[in-house]
């Protein structure tokens, strides 16, 4: 895509109003009918502004660029000082890698082209792409309309995610903890609290001034580190009263990271007193006598802070830098467009878009430019990756700027609407082919589904090392952390909750901000609600895993009944056949299935997977289901619907305990097998999960394509 680059630089010697003897100048850049300016300095002969702007050049509809300089005026018409003009037929083309174009002086001529103490302007004027170095800093004309601080949200920007670390805070015991009533002993646990985070240990079973709990709080910390580790011993004083009675906070960056399994020194603290005991005649004793806390506490570095969901995972290296592999390829991406966006809301009377793409992959996000007031809006931006797992999930999302400025109306106060999702695992490519589709943009609503357009890309996954791809499908996705020392459901859940939380908020502070509700729909925050369609299409993927074995059973039945004579005498004769010669039986499975392989290879997807509508159950669901899925939690529906959809999950989960009795009834054999798996001997088992169970789970799932 080229652009009209106009660089204004900085102007002298301009001449005063006569009337007020000083001069408020700025520049006007003009070419057709786009007009650009910059800010206005008071009372400043030599004004320096070092401002770019960009003019599309498909559409320019002039062969003349005009560049004035005017004298603001806050009454009356702004006053005419000089101008310069080029010929778009003379204007030079620069490509990177070639230098910038150095600016130059020019004079100023007035309205009867004369030079005449008019002042000069150093401007630099060159024919480029958007790969030239001043575009994304630059105005541009495709958001001509955007005005005030909305001109700071239309930039292309790339933000890196904030350093995530697990923090694991094991309480050990305490030892001399006075309560605020002496007359009985306390009965303590504590609290730990990191930022917003807020964890507790157990309540110690006996009331003793030695407690003891061995208990680990696992909180997500990240770098820079601006919370302390917060932590408060308290008092169970009676059923409903928790009283402080001791208190010390610690910087994190003074703990030891930890890079294995091997457990860190533990180191006792001291605590200071809290409530009532602290008085002015107490503090004497303080350095005699003191409450002391038993901590082990690290920076987790052998673990990958999941902030996404493992199914959709872009990112599975370790926090600390020291244990990354060497990156196994190269990910390029161009955002081309979008085609036929839906409105999103008003802008003087009549619907419009402004939208942007947003794309996430590993530690990297990259946001492009707001094409304004256009529903096939063309960014042509190009961005890179490096790759260091191939099973790894690159995410998409276009949505619709709501901080422009100016008269827009819409139904959300402020908030970025969405328009779609695209997500495409790295496996599922071919290596060094570019791949350029369309892939639909959906959005589930309350009101149902809806195609709200299409967005083009442009993608290839270059390989670096081949044997190192096969190296990887043998081991773990996670690192072995993850499986040496896991964390529980509700842990993982609760961390990954509080990661995304962090990463919202600190990308929320960049210039200009990823917004949170960008950011949460990005990595999936509500994926573990509960809904009745996902629920249902989960079960049919089931059932479509056991529909070979059903349609096989069929098929022997159906030979077993002489439905078709022909096919029972020919599996007569190879059941005999392979009576006879029994070296053959394996030959055959073999040669069967290599057959079917060669079959549908033929059928193999030639492009990428996207939403699938029909997989996602999106189609058919009941608009209570949608409008149940999309409640908040805790619900705000009335009781009655409240009441009618308790009855409806109480029948699923009727069929549900139906299904277990039988398995239940049928499991004697499956549970004498288990318990000799189980009980094996160490020599045959081990923490981390086996090859063959490694590759399986890297195998590309229809999950992608669920909405």
């Amino acid at each position: 895509m080229f652009y009209l680059y106009v660089r204004v630089v900085k102007a002298k010697d301009l001449p005063p109003n006569p009337v007020t003897s000083n001069i408020d100048p700025y520049v006007e850049v003009k070419v057709g009918n786009y007009k650009g300016k910059t800010r206005h300095f008071e009372k400043k002969t030599n004004p320096e502004w070092k401002q770019v702007f960009a003019f599309s050049k498909e559409k320019i509809q002039s062969s003349v660029v005009e560049v004035f300089v005017r004298d603001k005026d806050m009454v009356a018409r702004d006053e005419y000082i000089g101008k310069v003009e080029f010929d778009m037929h003379e204007v030079p083309t620069r490509v990177p890698p070639d230098s910038p174009l150095a600016p130059q002086w020019y004079r100023l001529e007035n309205l009867r082209g004369e030079t005449r103490s008019r002042g000069e302007i150093m401007l630099a004027v060159w024919m480029g792409t958007q790969a030239d170095e001043a575009f994304p800093e630059a105005w541009h004309s495709d958001s001509a309309s955007v005005k005030g601080e909305g001109v700071y949200n239309i930039r292309s920007k790339v933000y890196v995610n904030p350093k995530l670390w697990y923090l694991r805070v094991n309480v050990i015991e305490a030892q001399d903890v006075e309560p605020n009533d002496k007359s009985q002993p306390p009965q303590v646990f504590v609290k730990g609290q990191v930022g917003q985070q807020v964890l507790k240990t157990k309540l110690c079973p006996t009331k003793t001034p030695n407690p003891m709990w061995n208990e680990d709080l696992v909180f997500v910390a990240a770098e820079p580190f601006e919370e302390q580790l917060v932590l408060t011993v308290e008092n169970k004083a009676s059923p409903g009263k928790d009283e402080v009675v001791a208190k010390i906070s610690l910087q994190l960056n003074k703990f030891e990271i930890r890079l294995d399994h091997r457990p860190v020194h533990s180191h006792w603290y001291n605590l200071e007193r809290f409530g009532f005991g602290v008085l002015e005649g107490d503090k004497r004793n303080e350095t005699k006598f003191s409450s002391r806390i038993h901590l082990r506490v690290c920076l987790e570095g052998a673990y990958h802070v999941l902030d996404e969901s493992t199914m959709y995972i872009s990112d599975t290296r370790p926090t600390a830098r020291q244990l990354w592999k060497q990156p196994i390829g190269i990910l390029e991406v161009g955002i081309l467009s979008a085609q036929g966006l839906q409105s999103m809301k008003t802008n003087n009377g009549k619907g419009s878009t402004d939208a942007y793409c947003v794309a996430k992959y590993g530690q990297k996000w990259v946001r492009t430019r707001t094409i304004t007031e256009s529903f096939n809006p063309k960014w042509n931006e190009q961005y890179t990756w490096e790759v260091y797992d191939p099973c790894t999930v690159i995410t998409f999302g276009v949505f619709d700027n709501s901080h422009l400025g100016g008269s827009q109306q819409g139904s959300g106060a402020k908030v970025d609407s969405r328009i779609g999702k695209v997500r495409i695992r790295l496996s599922t490519l071919e290596m060094d082919r570019i791949y350029t589709n369309s892939y639909p943009l959906l959005v589930l609503k309350p009101s149902g589904l809806k195609k709200m357009g299409e967005l083009q890309l442009a993608i290839r996954f270059t390989c670096l090392s081949m044997a190192h791809i096969i190296y990887l499908y043998g081991h773990p996705l996670l690192p072995k952390m993850h499986y040496l020392h896991p964390f529980t459901v509700n842990q993982l859940d609760s961390l990954r909750y509080q990661a995304m939380n962090i990463v919202a908020v600190r990308l929320g502070r960049a210039e200009p901000p990823l917004r949170k509700e960008v950011v949460e729909y990005m990595l999936d925050v509500d994926s573990h609600i509960w809904s009745m369609r996902r629920s249902k299409a989960n079960f049919f993927r089931i059932v479509s895993l056991f529909s070979g074995a059903i349609s096989m059973s069929k098929w022997l039945g159906e030979v077993e009944k002489w439905k078709n004579p022909v096919t029972t005498i020919l599996v007569h004769v190879l059941f005999f056949i392979l009576i006879c010669y029994p070296e053959l039986i394996l030959p055959t499975m073999f040669l069967y299935m290599f057959l079917i392989g060669i079959w549908n290879f033929r059928y193999r997807p030639r492009h990428p997977p996207h939403m699938d509508t029909k997989l996602s159950w999106a189609e058919a669901a009941h608009p209570d289901e949608l409008d149940e899925e999309f409640d908040t939690f805790p619900t705000s529906k009335a009781q009655d619907v409240i009441r009618m959809r308790y009855d409806r999950l109480r029948s699923v989960a009727g069929r549900i305990q139906t299904v277990v009795g039988d398995i239940a009834t049928q499991g004697k054999v499956v549970a004498s097998v288990g318990g000799i798996f189980w009980l094996r001997h160490p020599r045959f088992r081990s923490k981390l999960p086996s090859v063959p169970s490694n590759f399986f789970k890297r195998l590309p799932s229809r999950a992608d394509g669920m909405l």
